[in-house]
């Protein structure tokens, strides 16, 4: 069901969403503003997945039974990979 809210909204904002009902590209403010809201659900639930996955590598890389390296072997290792790839 709709609901209808009462919203304040920097000069600039108001600008550009009726600039966007004037164009064309949306019908009425509502549309412009249930548009964004959709797109800025999708990139907190993208935001929240890339947390997620982090966290699961995080933990995963603790919990690696792996000797653990010191910054300076991490950077022999890397040093060494880099030679080794490095075009002739």
């Amino acid at each position: 069901m709709n609901q209808k809210l009462s919203i304040t909204l920097p000069a600039e904002l108001v600008e550009v969403i009726n600039r966007r009902v004037e164009t064309g590209a949306y019908a009425s403010t509502s549309e412009v503003l249930e548009a964004a809201m959709q797109l800025f659900l999708a990139d907190e639930r993208a935001h929240e997945e890339a947390m997620a996955s982090i966290r699961v590598r995080v933990k995963a890389s603790l919990d690696d039974p792996r000797p653990r390296l010191s910054s300076d072997g991490m950077r022999q290792h890397l040093d060494g990979l880099f030679e080794k790839h490095r075009p002739s």
